[in-house]
């Protein structure tokens, strides 16, 4: 039986009949050079998952059932699906599109979305017997009842890594529009560099710093069943990066990469109650209104008093924050509570971390050395994490770049 990959292709890749016809060619040029078997995963054509988003809000406004919110907004990988099915058999190969519910993608709802639960294969395999090539509608899946459900924003790169993980596939390709993973934003830093290998925990805490490039839910993915990841670009030939446990060298680069994640808000809660049990009451409050909490910071005051403060996306804050005054005025009077929406989350990655000493201290002097003061500090083995005024993000990043991977 030849080697399988998992190709997946993003909505710019597939964002025209041009594109489709381009994802068709590299397709077929793959099986041909390589005589591997591959399972095709497709997003939405670029820009029509807002389309459709927008259309219900139109008809139901902003709150209507959420089973019609995920059959809506799963057709438009239906449409990209056949429409690279079509193709591929224009360029001489057998195809044939598959939709959630006819791989069967099975999931399980949690929250606003659904995580896979399984993943038959018995579909899929019987087309590649008959050389056959999948074309799988990625983002979408079935619940128990057999209605569509969603995997979340960048639930396709979900799909490409959860089926090659049930194929035990030799590699996910996720083919996106930008050449690979980079040591910070091109756009900010033209300095920075293509990373040609990070292991799964740099890519998991780029991902959730910012890096864009791919879903953190995916990796997490990939990093569980051990799938060799590649992210590259479908424009372009180029190797780009490959995402596995660990390579040579890897504890050799201090820093790998520099993230900063804008558009976030800060919410200081002061004089609460120095109490065993307060922070669960106030966080399991904010949770239950689905907003998504980053940074936490836990100060002790004076008077037995303490202060928290947190970050969040802008977008969620002004709510967070409008209920937070309502609960904490009536459950802890005389808390003060402050929000500051001029927030950007800056990001240090790198495995060199776990053996180099001294990096956090390196990171504060050069920031303080541009007059960029901290509000937020977290860390982990591979990461260290400053909240920061959203005015001097770019400045940060291309000093911090400058300084650990440039000079490197």
């Amino acid at each position: 039986m030849p080697d399988l990959v998992v190709m997946k292709f993003g909505g710019t890749s597939v964002g025209s009949s041009e594109r489709i016809g381009e994802v068709a060619k590299r397709v077929a040029k793959h099986k041909k050079a390589t005589g591997e078997d591959v399972v095709v995963v497709v997003s939405a054509m670029a820009g029509e998952t807002n389309r459709l988003i927008e259309l219900g809000r139109k008809v139901g406004g902003e709150k209507y059932a959420l089973r019609e919110y995920h059959q809506l907004v799963s057709s438009g990988e239906q449409v990209s699906s056949a429409l690279t099915a079509i193709a591929l058999e224009r360029e001489g190969f057998k195809a044939k599109s598959l939709l959630g519910s006819q791989v069967p993608v099975m999931t399980e709802m949690r929250a606003q979305h659904a995580i896979i639960s399984d993943i038959p294969c018995g579909n899929i395999r019987s087309l590649l017997d008959k050389g056959i090539t999948p074309v799988v509608a990625g983002f979408q899946g079935i619940d128990a009842d057999g209605s569509y459900v969603t995997l979340g924003r960048g639930g396709s790169d979900t799909t490409g890594v959860a089926l090659a993980a049930a194929l035990g596939a030799k590699e996910c390709h996720i083919l996106t529009d930008v050449d690979g993973v980079y040591s910070a934003a091109p756009n900010i830093c033209k300095q920075a560099r293509l990373l040609k290998v990070v292991s799964y925990e740099e890519m998991l805490e780029l991902a959730s710093a910012g890096a864009k490039v791919l879903q953190t839910r995916s990796v997490h993915l990939a990093r569980k069943f051990k799938v060799p990841v590649i992210v590259a670009s479908s424009f372009s030939e180029g190797r780009g990066t490959l995402v596995i446990e660990e390579y040579e060298g890897m504890e050799d680069n201090v820093v790998s990469g520099i993230t900063c994640l804008p558009d976030q808000a800060k919410i200081t809660l002061r004089n609460l109650p120095d109490k065993a049990g307060i922070a669960a009451d106030i966080f399991s409050h904010i949770g239950e209104s689905g907003a998504v909490v980053d940074m936490i910071v836990q100060n002790q005051g004076s008077a037995g008093n303490a202060s928290i403060s947190f970050t969040l996306p802008e977008a969620e804050s002004d709510s967070t924050y409008a209920d937070l005054v309502s609960y904490v005025n009536e459950k802890f009077p005389g808390v003060n509570i402050e929000i500051d929406k001029n927030i950007a989350k800056l990001s240090v990655v790198g495995e060199g971390m776990r053996v180099h000493s001294g990096i956090a201290a390196r990171m504060f002097d050069v920031l303080g050395r541009e007059g960029i003061n901290i509000d937020l500090i977290t860390t982990s083995e591979i990461k260290i994490s400053v909240a920061i005024k959203q005015k001097y993000s770019e400045l940060a990043v291309r000093t911090l770049h400058e300084h650990f991977v440039e000079a490197a």
